[in-house]
């Protein structure tokens, strides 16, 4: 078996179900933001409101976590299938999941700043 660095998983099987569940984690994410917009009188008032439940903070770091799994199995897939010089293949997956990183990163100072 090959092992390789730039997998989130251990095994292919092991990448499938972590995209899979982050992807249903997601899912349920954004049916939540959906029940609250289609419910909820929509006021920056009632945004701070919602964004301050721990509920909501809990579940948005979920989803924050799950688009990080996400990004980076399907960029490490994506990336070693379709880019074939391996110095560009290896910024560009440097870059991309370092973004990826910002926007956890910023997304979990920006929650609990409220």
């Amino acid at each position: 078996m090959v092992n390789v660095a730039g997998t989130f998983g251990r095994t292919g099987v092991h990448d499938y179900i972590l995209i899979r569940a982050s992807a249903i984690v997601i899912l349920a994410y954004v049916l939540y933001l959906v029940g609250f917009v289609t419910f909820a009188d929509i006021t920056y008032f009632a945004w701070v409101d919602f964004f301050s439940l721990t509920l909501t903070k809990i579940f948005t770091l979920f989803a924050l976590i799950a688009m990080l799994v996400h990004a980076w199995i399907g960029l490490w897939q994506v990336l070693s299938d379709y880019v074939k010089h391996t110095l560009l293949r290896a910024v560009l997956q440097f870059v991309l999941t370092s973004t990826a990183f910002v926007y956890v990163i910023s997304g979990f100072v920006i929650l609990w700043g409220i």
